[in-house]
């Protein structure tokens, strides 16, 4: 009887051995995950390199309607890998926009009070780091990202102020927020669209609340309001990159 019973659970794991050899290996490895050259997944080349873009700046021009803005942008972003998901961004930009004068003595009826636009060139040098939402890989040979950078804005070339009113752009922090995609058409070239939402600070004069200076009395900015003003500005671009 003993034997028989032995006989009998050699024979079931016996069957059961040869089920299993049998199951196709398919369907196996469909549950581990992608075949690998099948996958929408390819790993990014975590290597530095070079940006070059051009865009365009729009945005606010402030209470007053003297900032710059309309500019056409061009620049260089230089990408430094920090792991497999963040890498920093070193980054200079022309921005040739354009501004209005002000002529706080002009009555607020008159053509002269708001003269323009006038060419006004910034320049901007930034240090940013930027999260890929989809780590070290790309899906489709895209790799989306959103991103963060602070930098310095200067007046490179304006009019000046030819109104004697005090306003001037100078030099300004700017902080920025930023989302787009890089797309890898090979293991080491880059494309890459990207939308940003830059801001700056205008600082008035004095002249612009004195109603004393235009014969109407009237003021460039009401006194309910105050001499400085945070401008946002959309900054959008697109650019080519090379990993070494």
């Amino acid at each position: 009887m003993t034997g028989r019973l032995e006989s009998w659970n050699v024979g079931k794991w016996m069957i059961l051995g040869m089920f299993l050899s049998n199951i196709p290996t398919v369907q196996l490895s469909a549950q581990v995950g992608h075949d690998p050259a099948h996958s929408p997944y390819r790993d990014i080349l975590l290597h530095s390199g070079p940006v070059f873009f051009v865009g365009h700046l729009g945005g606010d021009r402030g209470t007053a309607g003297a900032g710059t803005s309309n500019a056409t942008t061009f620049g260089l972003r230089y990408e430094i890998p920090a792991g497999r998901t963040l890498h920093f961004q070193f980054t200079g930009a022309y921005l040739r926009g354009d501004r209005f004068i002000l002529n706080p003595r002009a009555d607020s009826s008159s053509p002269a009070r708001k003269t323009g636009p006038f060419k006004s060139d910034l320049a901007l040098f930034e240090i940013g780091m930027q999260l890929r939402l989809t780590g070290g890989k790309t899906w489709h040979g895209f790799a989306p990202y959103v991103g963060t950078g602070l930098g310095l804005v200067l007046d490179v070339k304006s009019p000046g102020d030819t109104t004697k009113s005090g306003y001037q752009f100078g030099t300004k922090l700017t902080p920025a927020f930023a989302t787009g995609v890089r797309w890898y058409p090979a293991r080491r070239i880059m494309i890459n669209a990207d939308v940003r939402a830059q801001f700056w600070r205008l600082k008035y004069p004095l002249s612009f609340h004195d109603s004393s200076q235009a014969a109407d009395g009237s003021r460039v900015i009401p006194l309910t309001q105050p001499l400085n003003d945070w401008t946002l500005h959309p900054w959008i671009s697109l650019g080519i990159g090379w990993i070494f």
